[in-house]
């Protein structure tokens, strides 16, 4: 447990009355800057809440190249305020050291990420600063745990964005290829194993979702676990001015996430061609980064490929209704409630809300084979102002439930609960 920083230091103090002002360590496994994708997005959500708060925040981020961020890019005002480093980490899959994997009992998912001038880079940041958390964001920052332990008397939290075994096992669940359905079980089979371990080793979990927090709990009772979910800047964008073109439909996300890849896939393949027969003249929009070649060859019927946009508030308010077909994936879709802060009717299976406090058919409509997702389209294309009322339920519901004070305020009290 940590010890931090001594009562009355620099501008830290502690009383019975006010929370004290902490120094935190957070370790990313990706660039919380820009905060473009879901991600980053709850990552740079947790870092901007703890700096309004008054404490100050370290930031050691993974820079690589499956996802790689120029630096001097991030705004010189955001580098200093957060201290900012990265590590650059080679994290595209070997074929030879995925396919050896299949005789180990390591989880390949993990060793991945496990790089000694990152090490480095952690004991270096950790000789020269004393810190009261260290906040480590997904489960890929943990294989640094140890060396942590051995040079700070930090208290160590584990922000899991999901649980990311049972994404490779809903992965595994429905892949049709059987050479893929084999090798995703065996990633994870071997990724719960390290997941659980990981348990025993951290002082305290702020689980994302409640559905997550229950699962951590049943597997380690004695281990504290908060529910933190993601919070969101309640600001009204100005681009919710812009013309937006109803009827339409919309998918926005980063294509080289599986889930997102499935998703669409098993949508076009499953779904959409009930919809085109029911709305033969509907556009269905698909934006984000990294459009896979399967996609970009397909030729569905007024399926419009955008690809990558330079303002994702921009395209999501120049169209109607976004649909979220998830199949696979845990923790909470920042997708989500970045569309209903903006106030935007959202169709999505389960699993995709999985997670999120809503309500079905008042501030997001539910679907999960291609009859439901014909009804809740037709009911919401019917009637515009019916669909924007769904939509303004949709942003009173964040506002109420998502706010970033609100939310930064409870993982503060969580932090503080680990270092008394």
């Amino acid at each position: 447990m940590g010890q931090g920083a001594e009562p009355g230091e620099g501008n830290f103090c502690s009383t019975k009355k006010a929370k004290r002002l902490m120094r935190i360590f957070t370790i990313c496994n990706k660039s919380p800057w820009p905060a473009n994708e879901g991600g980053s997005i709850a990552m740079n959500a947790i870092i901007e809440g703890l700096l309004d708060a008054g404490h100050q925040v370290k930031v050691l981020a993974v820079n690589s190249d499956k996802y790689s961020v120029d630096t001097d890019s991030i705004p010189i005002e955001y580098r200093k305020k957060t201290d900012f480093e990265t590590a650059y980490l080679k994290l595209k899959p070997n074929p030879v050291h995925a396919f050896l994997n299949l005789f180990s009992s390591k989880s390949y998912n993990i060793q991945r990420f496990i790089c000694p001038k990152m090490e480095r880079q952690i004991i270096n940041i950790l000789k020269e600063n004393t810190f009261d958390v260290v906040n480590l964001e997904m489960l890929h920052t943990t294989p640094y745990i140890d060396i942590i332990r051995k040079y700070s008397d930090a208290a160590i939290v584990l922000r899991a964005h999901n649980i990311e075994h049972l994404i490779w096992e809903r992965i595994a669940g429905s892949a049709r290829n059987p050479l893929k359905r084999f090798y995703t079980r065996h990633l994870a089979r071997t990724l719960k194993k390290y997941e659980l371990e990981v348990l025993s080793k951290v002082d305290g979990i702020a689980a994302i979702t409640s559905t997550d927090g229950d699962f951590f709990r049943k597997h380690n009772p004695q281990l504290p676990v908060a529910d933190i979910p993601f919070g969101i800047t309640s600001t009204f964008d100005a681009d919710a001015e812009a013309e937006c073109e109803f009827p339409s439909l919309f998918h926005l996300g980063s294509m080289n996430w599986i889930p997102n890849s499935d998703g669409i896939r098993w949508f076009l393949d499953e779904v959409w061609p009930g919809v085109h027969s029911a709305f033969p003249d509907l556009k269905f929009y698909l934006a984000g980064r990294h459009m896979p070649e399967w996609l970009l060859n397909r030729n569905d019927p007024n399926v419009i490929n955008v690809g990558e946009v330079d303002s994702a508030k921009r395209f999501l308010h120049s169209k109607a209704i976004m649909i979220v077909p998830l199949l696979s994936g845990s923790g909470i879709r920042i997708k989500i409630i970045e569309g209903m802060k903006e106030g935007k009717a959202i169709i999505s299976t389960t699993i995709g809300a999985e997670g999120i406090d809503y309500s079905a058919g008042k501030d997001i409509f539910i679907a999960d084979n291609s009859e439901e997702f014909v009804e809740a389209i037709k009911k919401l294309t019917a009637d515009k102002a019916f669909c924007d009322s769904i939509g303004n339920n949709a942003r009173k519901t964040i506002r109420e439930k998502y706010d970033n004070r609100v939310v930064t305020s409870k993982l503060v009290d969580f932090y503080q609960s680990l270092i008394k």
